[in-house]
């Protein structure tokens, strides 16, 4: 199971790396119309229609499909300057805390996103863009991302539980 969890959250973050890619052809894309545009007026088309919506869409879904990655990896941003100069039982209730809330926001955030996405299906919301893109296409990405990030929060909790050791803070971190 912890191969297929690991495989699972590399998969989300070569997804989120991806999009991150494909902003940067949509852009760069983007620059070379604009570019054409002025040195060969009428000829080309200068814009990309909706190519900022679309790069929005990319980065939010980038982000959140990231998430459970950079979690597992160590990527996070940690402050540990109380934690690592508790006594070790204590360093391990607060991670478990830690989690423990992590866990219950993201949860929250992941039932109201989930809601928003059933929400945007059922009265088929559009973005405002030229290109109206049906919302639930880029909330979907969101719902995914958050869900991820609870299984590899359970996932953390659940090393933290079973060895006893702290799985947050390491030596190197110090």
């Amino acid at each position: 199971m912890r191969v297929f969890l690991t495989r699972l959250y590399q998969a989300a973050g070569i997804l989120s790396a991806g999009l991150i890619a494909a902003i940067c052809l949509l852009v760069s894309a983007q620059i070379v119309l604009n570019g054409l545009g002025r040195l060969f007026p009428g000829t080309f088309p200068t814009t990309i229609p909706s190519y900022a919506d679309f790069s929005g869409f990319m980065l939010a879904g980038s982000t959140f499909l990231a998430m459970a990655y950079t979690l597992r990896s160590g990527g996070h941003i940690r402050v540990n300057l109380i934690v690592q100069r508790l006594p070790a039982p204590l360093m391990l209730a607060a991670e478990a805390l830690s989690l423990t809330l992590a866990l219950l926001f993201t949860g929250i955030a992941l039932w109201f996103s989930a809601a928003l996405v059933q929400e945007s299906l059922h009265y088929g919301d559009v973005s405002t863009g030229i290109i109206p893109v049906p919302l639930w296409i880029p909330q979907t990405p969101m719902v995914v991302g958050l869900g991820l990030l609870m299984i590899a929060l359970l996932h953390t909790l659940f090393d933290l539980v079973q060895t006893r050791s702290s799985v947050l803070t390491t030596a190197d971190e110090v």
